[in-house]
């Protein structure tokens, strides 16, 4: 056709350029896709993980346990399924902010309970620190587990839950089930302190031994300075401790493959739970906890502890350095319980839940939730009705 111009032609490639360009400047001027703020993203990730079955939970409320406001998060997407109680490490680090992350294809199996201790997340900021940090001690800790505990079973008219305890939290979980075996179907630890010298000793050698083979001088030069670590009838100091733990999370002796918990950090900006004034107060709350909480948390000794009258379940991380996985491992060969079973985590240091998310849902699901079936304790698969309990 006369003045049409070749479509394979350098004119005829300009001019559909040129129209391309046109047709796409309005979208050109438009803001670029949200979310633009904390506020948005939270808003998404908060709507995504929404419960929205006929009996779901999903509250987030503080309680009135130990004589002060400690709050906690409760979400599944049925009521009538096991309570599984995640207690978390540190001291301090609470585990609420990342569980957006990690938790949400447990609330198809459980009903999860995430509990910001005292001294810890949003609990530090509601309550006034002075007064608070004077009862961070581990008797304390444990007295508020157990009422807790308690409050849970009436809430949720339970017989029984499930306690996980991770890192600092396996200190106060271990001491539950030993102590109350009959309020547990089976008590879960994850990255389990059992002998917190032993383990300590283990984590500086695990972390001298990649220093001396990164040919790191620094890293050498700073671990020999603390020398004997964690040794017998030397009390171990906090600054020696944080020493250890600098260059064990350097070598990837607490997340596998990474230098430390910056990408956890990071995801805990993404919280649903926490508003902007929560997460400014989740690092002091989680330094002050240290501060009182972790040369007595190191100081633990479980090792003679090995009668238990619930079923125990280990989660170990494979290159666990931050909690010695092979403490643990060797402690739980002498346990005795009514079942007891040890899980490797072949890609994981001490985080697993974040490590392998996927491998935490299928090993929970597996080994634990078997345990509230045959109690009974489980919701019926497809039965709704009602609506779902929010607060």
């Amino acid at each position: 056709m006369i003045g049409t111009p070749d479509r394979r032609s350098p004119v005829h490639r300009w001019i559909v350029a040129a129209l391309l360009l046109v047709l796409a400047a309005p979208s050109l001027a438009r803001e670029p896709p949200g979310p633009n703020s904390r506020a948005e993203a939270t808003a998404i990730i908060a709507d995504l993980r929404r419960i929205v079955s006929a009996h779901g939970v999903e509250r987030l409320e503080a309680v009135r346990i130990g004589g002060i406001d400690q709050w906690i998060s409760v979400r599944g997407t049925d009521r009538r399924n096991p309570l599984l109680l995640m207690i978390h490490g540190g001291p301090g680090y609470a585990t609420m902010p990342m569980s957006w992350y990690f938790q949400r294809g447990w609330e198809d199996y459980f009903t999860v309970v995430q509990w910001d201790q005292r001294g810890a997340g949003k609990t530090h900021r509601t309550n006034e620190p002075a007064s608070v940090l004077p009862t961070l001690t581990v008797p304390r800790m444990v007295a508020d587990a157990e009422e807790l505990i308690a409050w849970l079973r009436r809430e949720f008219d339970k017989e029984r839950i499930f306690v996980l305890g991770h890192s600092w939290g396996s200190v106060i979980g271990l001491t539950i089930a030993h102590r109350h075996p009959d309020w547990l179907h089976a008590y879960i630890g994850m990255g389990q302190l059992i002998n917190g010298r032993e383990s300590e000793r283990r984590g500086w050698q695990f972390a001298m031994e990649q220093a001396r083979g990164a040919g790191n001088e620094e890293a050498v030069r700073e671990l020999q300075l603390i020398a004997p670590y964690a040794g017998e009838g030397r009390p171990i100091a906090l600054e020696d401790l944080y020493v250890q733990r600098k260059w064990l999370n350097h070598f990837g002796g607490a997340v596998h493959g990474r230098r430390g918990f910056d990408a956890e950090v990071a995801g805990m900006a993404l919280a649903p739970e926490y508003t902007d004034a929560d997460l400014a107060a989740l690092w002091p709350g989680n330094e002050a906890s240290e501060e009182r909480l972790l040369i007595q948390a190191v100081s633990v000794d479980f090792a003679s502890l090995t009668q238990f009258g619930c079923p125990l379940i280990l989660f170990n991380g494979r290159h666990d350095y931050n909690v010695s996985a092979s403490v643990a491992a060797e402690w739980f060969e002498r346990v005795s319980a009514p079942a007891k079973k040890l899980v490797w985590f072949e890609r994981s240091a001490h985080e697993m839940m974040n490590e392998e998310p996927g491998r935490m849902l299928v090993e929970l699901v597996t080994q634990a939730r078997p345990i509230a079936e045959r109690a009974g304790d489980v919701a019926p698969y497809g039965a709704e009705g009602g609506g779902p309990e929010r607060q």
